[in-house]
């Protein structure tokens, strides 16, 4: 338990892949950061769910994956020497009379800090499972809601069920280690991106996996351990699909937990925020990447980065409020520079 108060102009609630970038863009600003996460490490759902997921809309990146991302974006923040609280969940909120805040968690560390950033990804969040008799049973023994390391399923039959954007990127990915993949989705069309779409029915096509459309998870079947996944089809027939593996990949069910008692204003378990400065309504608190909703909202990475970096610019009045924001140019040898 720590009961020493941590002092910092920023606290940023989640040291995902968007509160790593905001401490870049806080630095450049000579504003100091300290980071909360619930998790025991940094990287938030990238390093905890799937480090080894290829990511390919980041730009500069045609590949990269997701641990990879983490590690670039912690590289480029230690100039500005952030602090990190992990494994505990942020639990009170105390607003101090000069308008700073102290934030209290579970293990009662507490951190007195002039802005709140609350980049807490999906919150809370658990995987969606699919509604299955005997599911519990081989969780663990076969069925698993995430890939840690690839080469678990290196030469081994894997059934991953889903059609948005992990379900796609996985089917593509495990094609090239599995010895056989198939991807089950209950619709015609995949709600990820049209090409990682595009990609799977090439390599449907062409015979490298199994693609089972308009189809639904059944039931599953083992002794002591996974060895067969059956569905349901479009004709109510079933189809029995020897597995080694089932890997559901529904989407994540968020829970804001107690940020939801902030006094925010809540739309289906996201923050809505103004899209001037990413601010919540309540002074001195920001909310950025997927946390946030707001009109038009996409939930990519690189809008978080893009947000973070105009919150920035907003937050900059209440570390240095005698200060006026602005940018002078100088010339080094020839070449214009900050």
């Amino acid at each position: 338990m720590n009961t020493n108060m941590i002092h910092t102009d920023l606290c940023i609630i989640g040291a995902g892949p968007v509160g790593l970038f905001a401490v870049f863009e806080a630095g450049l600003l000579k504003m100091r950061c300290h980071l909360i996460d619930a998790l025991p490490q940094i990287g938030g759902q990238l390093s905890e769910i799937y480090p080894q997921k290829p990511i390919y809309d980041i730009p500069g990146y045609p590949e990269i994956k997701a641990q990879e991302l983490v590690d670039n974006l912690l590289e480029q923040a230690k100039p500005f020497q952030p602090t990190f609280t992990l494994g505990e969940r942020v639990d009170h909120l105390d607003k101090q009379a000069d308008g700073s805040y102290i934030i209290t968690t579970n293990e009662k560390t507490k951190v007195h800090a002039k802005v709140i950033i609350i980049a807490g990804g999906l919150g809370c969040f658990e995987p969606r499972k699919p509604v299955l008799n005997n599911l519990e049973e081989y969780e663990g023994k076969g069925v698993t809601y995430m890939v840690k390391n690839p080469e678990t399923f290196r030469e081994k039959n894997v059934v991953i069920a889903g059609g948005g954007d992990s379900a796609l990127d996985w089917t593509i990915y495990l094609a090239k280690v599995a010895n056989r993949v198939t991807l089950v989705h209950r619709n015609e069309t995949f709600r990820g991106a049209p090409d990682s779409a595009s990609k799977v029915f090439d390599l449907a096509n062409k015979g490298k996996i199994d693609l089972i459309l308009s189809a639904n998870l059944k039931e599953i079947g083992g002794n002591g351990k996974l060895n067969s996944v059956t569905l349901e089809g479009k004709n109510k027939e079933e189809i029995k699909i020897d597995a080694d593996y089932l890997i559901p990949l529904f989407g994540l069910s968020p829970k804001l937990g107690p940020i939801a008692d902030w006094g925010l204003t809540i739309d289906k378990n996201a923050i809505e925020v103004d899209t001037r400065d990413y601010s919540t309504g309540v002074e001195r608190i920001y909310a950025i990447g997927d946390i946030n909703t707001y009109p038009g909202k996409l939930k990519l990475i690189l809008c978080g980065f893009h947000e973070a970096a105009i919150m920035m610019h907003s937050a900059f009045k209440y570390v240095y409020p005698d200060q006026k924001l602005s940018f002078k140019y100088t010339t080094v040898n020839g070449v214009n520079a900050f």
